[in-house]
């Protein structure tokens, strides 16, 4: 069994939840992409964690962890995340967490120059995190970086921080007019995180391939969504990594396997972070109490999420990217609220009704053509079984299903592990 969970739309569509819930089926958990620029909010019995760069699945002391050559890891962040977890009561060693030898280190130059870059395009600007996502990815395809694997010789890491300060040094001081990056800083940061690190670094392709051989269950973690995928969302305005399940096997070191089948995760409602179009944006009122039914803000930088309406043509294309088998639809409580929900059922793009997922430059011209479905206006956040759900609930979710043509097998009543419907 090997598992993608993936994101639909933009983003904090609750993959962390449902990763924790699923995960107690699996003896794996591996993320494969990104770094420490999106959140996973995970609710359990030891209290509310945000993950940034661990795979949620390091919350049950029973399944191994491993951090995949697709990611961007900034080490300074991710021994702060480990603090927080381990001071909570969590057990996190290199029996239950192992880091690829092949992933990318996210150096402090990068989260530098990312701010920079970000400032110098002002209002223009994409819309990062400022934590070096952009630049780390750009000099990973540049060859100009270092690796985990590097970390475990000195002189490795040494030399090639020597000859790469060289080249990023001409970027910081002569584009961006700011003081050079002194190689002695450098050093000295990745001898203290290469020493807190060393026992955890691997080859994670030959775990998992032997894993698998074993029969072991794995279960692939997406960060973001695929509207951000940086080949198939709304460029420029993505990540710098792909966030679809086709990638899943490739960034998690195991290009030679193929998935058994992909868990789409979407919300019950449309939320984004960040810039770029978002068509069924909802503004002033409306839009305040949705965000705060929701409590709708960024779980790693606590922006305000953009909100509106589900988005039928972005949740059509999300659900086609990522080949899913089946989906799960998360705060559905939080439309408890409202006695009409509104859906966002196509786009009008200059006068021309689409249903379809438009091209980017499109997506700035689109308007959202909105429809009403009726709400069942009470709580439902003690619903255990489809039968215990309002039929008008039940009608949204087969509504949604049909629209996007995909069944939805999960629905997400609360944040609570066991605030969950398994609908088949």
């Amino acid at each position: 069994m090997l598992t993608s969970i993936v994101g639909i739309n933009w983003g904090d569509e609750g993959k962390g939840r449902m990763v924790d819930l699923l995960s107690q089926d699996y003896d794996i958990v591996s993320r494969y992409q990104g770094g420490n620029n999106a959140g996973h909010t995970v609710v359990n019995d030891l209290g509310k964690f945000i993950l940034n760069l661990l795979p949620s699945g390091i919350l049950r002391e029973e399944v191994v962890n491993v951090m995949g050559p697709g990611m961007v890891i900034d080490l300074e962040h991710l021994s702060g995340e480990i603090k927080r977890l381990t001071d909570a009561g969590v057990k996190i060693s290199p029996k239950n967490l192992k880091i690829s030898n092949k992933a990318i280190v996210c150096m402090p130059y990068h989260r530098q120059q990312d701010i920079l870059e970000e400032d110098r395009l002002g209002d223009a600007k994409y819309g990062s995190t400022r934590r070096g996502i952009s630049p780390v990815y750009g000099d990973k395809y540049m060859k100009k970086c270092i690796r985990m694997g590097d970390l475990l010789h000195r002189e490795t890491y040494k030399k090639e921080l020597e000859r790469i300060l060289e080249w990023k040094n001409l970027t910081i001081t002569k584009v961006y007019g700011a003081e050079e990056v002194k190689f002695e800083d450098m050093l000295s940061w990745l001898d203290k995180y290469s020493a807190e690190f060393k026992d955890y670094i691997c080859d994670t392709s030959i775990y998992l391939n032997n894993a698998v051989k074993e029969g072991k269950k794995v279960m692939f973690e997406a960060q973001l969504g695929a509207l951000r995928d940086i080949d198939y969302g709304i460029y420029p305005y993505t990540s710098s990594s792909s966030t679809i399940a086709a990638y899943a096997p490739i960034g998690a070191g195991v290009p030679n396997l193929k998935l058994t089948n992909s868990i789409g995760i979407m919300k019950a409602y449309s939320t984004c972070v960040g810039e770029g179009p978002f068509t069924a944006e909802m503004f002033g009122e409306e839009a305040e109490k949705l965000r705060e039914a929701g409590g709708e803000y960024g779980a790693a930088t606590g922006r305000p999420r953009r909100v509106g309406p589900f988005d039928v043509p972005a949740s059509r294309y999300g659900v086609l990217v990522q080949g899913c088998d089946e989906l799960a639809l998360t705060k559905l409580d939080v439309l408890s609220y409202l006695e009409e929900i509104p859906v966002c059922v196509a786009y009008d793009v200059e006068g021309e009704l689409t249903k379809d997922f438009p091209y980017s430059t499109e997506l700035d011209k689109a308007k959202p053509v909105v429809e009403y479905v009726k709400g069942w206006n009470c709580d439902i956040s003690k619903c255990r079984k489809p039968e215990d759900l309002p039929k008008e609930a039940l009608d949204y979710i087969k509504y949604i299903e049909k629209a996007v043509d995909s069944k939805i097998k999960y629905v997400s009543v609360g944040a609570a592990r066991d605030e969950y419907i398994v609908m088949y």
